[in-house]
């Protein structure tokens, strides 16, 4: 099944920087739990965001969207 483009550009836009968010903040998590600022169940959090944030960049670039592929409508 190829990946049809569904967004346009203010959406792969707001992809783009939501994912970078994602991932600067799981790094971020992850740095604090790393120095023991927080407990290290937060490990999961980190991870979690990261994952995350990296399928949102690729949704960016691939300008595809896994929610808008559901036939759910969104703003962008």
């Amino acid at each position: 099944m190829a990946l049809v483009c569904n967004i346009g550009a203010a959406g792969k836009a707001a992809r783009m920087r939501l994912g970078i968010l994602g991932v600067a903040g799981g790094v971020g998590l992850a740095l604090v739990t790393a120095t023991g600022i927080v407990p290290s169940i937060a490990w999961w959090g980190a991870l979690a965001s990261i994952a995350g944030g990296s399928f949102t960049i690729w949704e960016a670039r691939a300008g595809w969207c896994v929610v808008r592929a559901m036939g759910f409508k969104t703003p962008m």
